[in-house]
């Protein structure tokens, strides 16, 4: 938690400091962005990120937290306007479609999620993907679970498998079609989000048996 310190600041400074924390560390990394050039650009004090956090990996964690809290926010705002009353494969196709619309229309959260994915540091990264990772799981699980009782998944599915799949997925469609070598397979780089819609049903039928009920 940051400190008492940075709550004192004004609503518009912490939101700066955010703002430029998540452009640095997106074009830069975590352990490789530059502190120095995220107090200078936000209009603090050299050092005073220290008075605000207790050290970098918790000013890392924070930076990382919002970013994936307003993702979830946003991603929650967006679920809850799908119809539900369709098969959950076609459901999940449409939520994995208005991610990528999201992650294509919001190139600072793509950034974090991006660093927070490709991060070398192993300490760093510990931090970050747990912090990000339950943001994630925090909207999987109860969904897999409610979507189960439902009838909608098979009762033998195994719902920590699909988890597992959907945590790997969506930071795959989410960063692929922006970063080289991510995806030999797909050939995702460059597509806009339409064109990436034949690329989701294929993968959503692919792991279809996973959880499709029997006929």
């Amino acid at each position: 938690m940051p400190t008492s310190t940075w709550f004192r600041l004004n609503v518009a400074k912490r939101e700066r400091v955010l703002e430029v924390a998540m452009r640095e560390f997106g074009e830069h990394g975590y352990s490789t962005g530059s502190l120095n050039t995220i107090a200078r650009e936000a209009g603090i004090a050299k050092g005073s990120l220290f008075q605000y956090f207790s050290d970098k990996l918790e000013f890392f964690a924070f930076v990382c937290d919002e970013a994936s809290r307003r993702v979830r926010e946003e991603m929650e705002r967006r679920i809850e306007r799908i119809e539900f009353d369709q098969s959950f494969d076609e459901w999940l196709f449409d939520v994995l479609c208005d991610w990528t619309e999201y992650m294509a229309d919001h190139p600072l959260e793509r950034g974090v999620t991006a660093a927070t994915n490709f991060e070398l540091d192993n300490s760093v990264r510990s931090v970050v993907r747990d912090t990000a990772n339950q943001h994630y799981l925090q909207v999987i699980h109860p969904t897999l679970e409610l979507w189960k009782a439902e009838g909608a998944i098979r009762e033998d599915a195994d719902l920590a498998v699909l988890a597992t799949w959907l945590m790997t997925l969506l930071p795959f469609l989410a960063l692929a079609p922006y970063y080289d070598g991510l995806d030999p397979v797909h050939d995702l780089r460059g597509r806009t989000p339409v064109e990436q819609r034949p690329v989701i049903r294929q993968l959503v039928a692919g792991f279809r048996p996973m959880f499709a009920p029997e006929k």
